[in-house]
């Protein structure tokens, strides 16, 4: 209920919260009362959540910081600032160890500066600990501090510093809507302004970015070369945003200089998109003449490359690919470059070269995800062109060791299973390749840590946003918080939330063997929620259900009520056309397109959906998976570009990275469910059941 009215706040959502607070007490009732008053706060009836929120103090003091704090926040939004410096004075005197002990003496300066206690608020501010002074809300508070006491330069500094050092934060907005009205943004250099334009760009907020590369493009003061390098800036925002035409993009500046070459890449990313090929080389070519070491001549070869390997034009893809790699070889993308030349070159028969380049790619980029792939493949042609089979070994068991669960250590093993007992040769270069470190993970979360009973709480109210802080407030949390935040989510059946929390604690499982990372975090990286309902109808359609439980961690990551920005809807991702076929298939009548959001009916019907294109496709699975991402015809488009010595061959031939990506992940995915089982099955994690 406290989930559903975060998310919805609507009056039955509300009701729903607050009759269980009526009807409760103790902690139980202090978490719905907390919840009420955190979800009023948002609404922003800050007297019913100052209410709310005393009445969860009065229910419990477990929750009593939370309720101060945020009390607090809500008494001061209403302007009832005695009442908040009530809540907010002595607060770390009160609670030592809450997660808010530097945020409530900042709250507490502003407070006491809508009182007109300056100095009380300076003094604030002046007792909170050195490492929390780069925070944008001490910051904050510092500046209005400063212009209370009408210090106007170091106001304006003190702002300045925000909006330059956290241009992402919601203070660094309030910071520069202060500049503005002090009259004193115009103070901004052009550097500084430039730098927060390309602050917005990196993070990808293009909007803003556009806004402040216009404006700069607009300023009289500057030179005609300076002027033109924000409009290109500004158009590159434009692009991205889908509302620059090739016709605003050649009105721009045809210059001489990094503006010019930035036009003309812009250019070239529009014919590709009207799949233009011969505008498209013509002005690749001019960026060689005219810029021939531009990193904007890198980012047209790239996008080229690409173009012509949709196109199947792996001759020409190819020679893009290796143009960028061998003149730009620091560039962000020519690993990526690197080995799809090599790729390309071995899908036309021209074996020789793709040897070159696979060794160079393990040579050179031995740290790119790329690698994989090339010791696999180079591996495959030591064993069908060399006719090398310990030297296929060799590669094959580097890429199965430092890659445990990529797709292409699974195919490793494969080959390596097929070539017998051959003896792997030695080569040291190849032992350098090695899984990486894994730091120091608690099989379990101490069932005694107060702090995460509090965290549970807060879970429980819907207060997701400070379940990891309450957590790592725990000074012995390094080796365990990751699970035990992970294990409050999971409990309360938000299996997605706990697979997502995991997922960011420990971005390297994918090259971890099993035995490194006790087997209570695998359990929820590779959950088994509704496995009734998928053994079921995975029975029922003729499917392995380790193979559907795969398909949905990728899909969805087990979020029944996910909606995409394709309007495929639930666990399994189904689209509504789609569920209403399929529903008429399965005799059901009435059916609505939010029926899909229901977990049995949609598995129900998305692995009738998986079952079809299995049948489409002669029972293989990399054809289905490719299909129920990209669509049939595109598969059997990708078929016809065959011959395809092996299905390797074909999935790597995948154009679309996210395809490609996608089907590797699902086949990964499953072999590791299968490991995991066979591990608890063996009643031990002793093995490595990956390999």
């Amino acid at each position: 209920m406290a989930q559903q009215l975060m998310s919805l706040r609507t009056p039955s959502a509300f009701a729903g919260v607050a009759n269980y607070a009526h009807a409760h007490s103790g902690d139980a009732a202090a978490a719905a009362y907390l919840s009420l008053g955190f979800a009023y706060q948002q609404e922003k009836r800050y007297g019913d959540a100052a209410s709310a929120l005393r009445q969860a103090k009065q229910a419990s003091e477990v929750l009593d910081d939370y309720a101060d704090y945020l009390g607090a926040v809500s008494e001061h939004a209403s302007g009832n600032d005695s009442a908040a410096e009530a809540l907010l004075k002595g607060f770390d005197d009160r609670y030592p160890d809450s997660i808010f002990v530097v945020d409530a003496p900042v709250l507490e300066a502003s407070v006491l500066l809508a009182a007109g206690n300056t100095a009380g608020a300076k003094q604030v501010l002046d007792g909170i600990a050195d490492e929390a002074k780069d925070m944008p809300k001490y910051e904050l508070a510092q500046a209005k501090v400063a212009a209370a006491l009408g210090q106007t330069s170091e106001t304006e500094r003190l702002y300045t510093h925000l909006l330059l050092q956290h241009p992402l934060s919601q203070e660094a907005e309030q910071a520069r809507a202060k500049l503005t009205a002090m009259g004193a943004e115009g103070n901004l250099t052009i550097t500084e302004l430039r730098s927060l334009g390309d602050a917005y760009y990196n993070a990808g907020r293009y909007s803003p970015a556009s806004e402040q590369y216009h404006a700069l493009a607009r300023n009289a003061t500057l030179d005609n070369a300076a002027r033109n390098s924000f409009a290109v800036a500004a158009a590159a925002c434009d692009l991205h945003l889908k509302r620059l035409t090739e016709a605003q993009a050649r009105a721009l500046a045809d210059t001489n200089d990094e503006s010019g070459a930035r036009r003309l890449s812009l250019l070239v990313e529009l014919a590709r998109d009207r799949k233009d090929n011969a505008a498209q080389q013509s002005l690749v070519a001019e960026l060689e003449r005219r810029f021939p070491q531009s990193p904007w001549l890198a980012d047209a070869l790239y996008t080229s490359g690409s173009m012509y390997q949709i196109q199947k034009d792996y001759a020409r893809s190819a020679g893009y690919y290796s143009y960028l790699a061998s003149h730009f070889p620091a560039n962000k993308n020519a690993a990526a470059a690197h080995w799809r030349a090599g790729w390309l070159s071995y899908r036309q028969g021209l074996y020789s070269d793709a040897t070159r380049i696979f060794d160079d790619q393990i040579r050179l980029f031995p740290a790119s995800p790329e690698t994989a792939a090339a010791l696999y493949w180079r591996g495959r042609l030591y064993e069908m062109q060399d006719h090398k089979p310990a030297l296929a070994a060799a590669n094959y068991k580097a890429a199965a060791r430092a890659y445990q669960h990529y797709y292409y250590a699974q195919t490793s093993r494969q080959r390596l299973a097929a070539l017998g007992q051959i003896q792997a040769a030695s080569v040291p270069q190849l032992d350098a390749f090695q899984p990486p470190a894994i730091p120091h993970l608690d099989a379990a979360a101490p069932p005694d840590s107060p702090h995460i009973a509090k965290a549970r709480l807060v879970a429980n109210a819907g207060l997701n946003e400070y379940v990891g802080q309450e957590i790592a407030a725990d000074p012995d949390s390094a080796g365990w918080s990751a699970l035990a935040e992970a294990q409050i989510y999971a409990s309360f059946g938000e299996t997605y939330r706990a697979l997502k929390a995991l997922k960011r604690a420990l971005p390297y499982a994918a090259s971890a063997p099993i035995k490194s990372i006790p087997l209570a975090y695998w359990r929820i990286l590779f959950p088994e929620a509704w496995w009734d309902t998928i053994k079921t109808e995975s029975a029922r359609n003729g499917l392995d259900p380790y193979l559907v439980a795969s398909l949905i961690r990728q899909e969805s990551e087990f979020n029944p009520s996910v909606i995409s920005y394709a309007n495929a809807y639930g666990l399994m991702q189904v689209e509504p056309a789609t569920g209403r076929t399929l529903a008429r298939q399965e005799g059901l009548s009435g059916f609505e397109a939010h029926q899909l959001l229901n977990p049995e009916m949609n598995i129900r019907l998305g692995t009738r959906y998986l079952k079809q294109l299995l049948d489409r496709f002669g029972g293989v699975e990399e054809y289905a998976l490719a299909a129920y991402n990209a669509g049939e015809s595109r598969v059997v488009d990708w078929q016809a570009a065959g011959p395809y010595r092996g299905m390797d061959e074909f999935v790597e031939s995948i154009p679309f990275t996210q395809t490609r990506d996608y089907v590797q992940a699902i086949e990964r995915n499953k072999e590791i469910y299968r490991s995991l089982d066979a591990a608890s099955a063996q009643g031990s994690h002793g093995e490595d059941a990956a390999q």
